[in-house]
């Protein structure tokens, strides 16, 4: 699908390269690059196969955002440290540092907005964007944005870069393809500390978005007083759950109106820095993986 906007989910994919790539994997001075190599092959395949005419890589500038902390007070606690910092792996950090650069002297676009995630840039990106959008991530809650419309699909790193559109979604989850955070907040997320409705499994919650489309839609049937499409035992549990279904889906729901910075997201065959390219490329034993990062922009922007 040429011409597209490709969207990186770099949080997610920078952990999974540091988790799937052998931290034997070093600099020449013996630093662990498993992430750097990782993430640049993850993109540089993905650049590959799907040939994007531009590219923003995403970030979180604030991982655990204090509205979602707010609305749901478990929201990644277990991730955090005693003092409330994250807790990331020590390896890690340093390897981000080191991916930034290179992907500011190719010239790729990065971009993060205080107070919130990665996944509210690209919620707001794959919004505003008229055009198809590819969304590359590790991260299932990201599924909520397919939309056959646009079309806005995501290139699912957990199953080498599966394409899931909303007819996928509804095939692997029994739910409308757009309905995956509602779904999340029924069924729970301990991934996200999202606790879900007590006796709610994925059966149960996938037909209940189905039936009633939303989370406000289940709120408004409670409303109702009716029976009618609640499965046996739901609607009790539903009633006991109202005060956590008026505040769950402000986690996760992303954000879709950031105001976002200016940034030119044009892929380009040529490096913005060259030089300061190659020097990370030496500094860091990167000249592998950044041949075929370049390799895979040529064949993108080849006209």
């Amino acid at each position: 699908m040429p011409g597209q906007l490709m969207l990186v989910d770099s949080p997610a994919l920078w952990y999974r390269a540091l988790y799937g790539v052998p931290d034997t994997v070093r600099s020449p001075q013996g630093e662990p690059v498993n992430a750097v190599r990782g993430f640049l092959d993850l993109v540089s395949r993905t650049v590959r196969e799907h040939k994007p005419a531009r590219l923003v890589a995403t970030l979180d500038l604030d991982w655990r955002p204090a509205f979602r902390v707010a609305a749901v007070p478990t929201y990644k606690l277990h991730r955090t440290t005693e003092g409330g910092a994250e807790a990331e792996p020590p390896e890690l950090a340093p390897q981000v540092e080191v991916i930034l650069e290179v992907l500011a002297a190719l010239g790729i676009a990065v971009v993060g907005v205080e107070g919130h995630e990665a996944d509210d840039v690209l919620g707001t990106l794959a919004t505003r964007e008229s055009g198809a959008v590819d969304i590359v991530t590790g991260d299932r809650d990201l599924l909520q944005l397919v939309n056959d419309d646009g079309p806005v699909r995501v290139l699912y790193a957990v199953e080498k870069m599966k394409p899931y559109g909303e007819a996928e979604v509804s095939a692997k989850h029994g739910i409308p393809g757009r309905a995956y955070a509602d779904y999340a907040v029924l069924r729970g997320d301990p991934s996200d500390g999202l606790p879900g409705v007590k006796g709610i499994g994925e059966k149960t919650a996938a037909a209940l978005v189905s039936r009633f489309g939303s989370i406000e839609g289940v709120l408004a049937a409670l409303d109702g007083g009716s029976e009618d499409g609640f499965p046996s035992g739901a609607r009790a549990k539903l009633e006991a759950a109202r005060d956590y279904l008026a505040v769950a889906p402000a986690v996760s729901r992303v954000v879709r109106d950031l105001p976002l910075p200016e940034f030119d997201d044009r892929l380009r065959r040529v490096p913005k820095d060259p030089a300061g390219l190659l020097a990370l490329s030496d500094r860091w034993g990167l000249e592998s993986p950044l041949e075929r990062f370049l390799q895979a922009l040529a064949l993108a922007t080849d006209e």
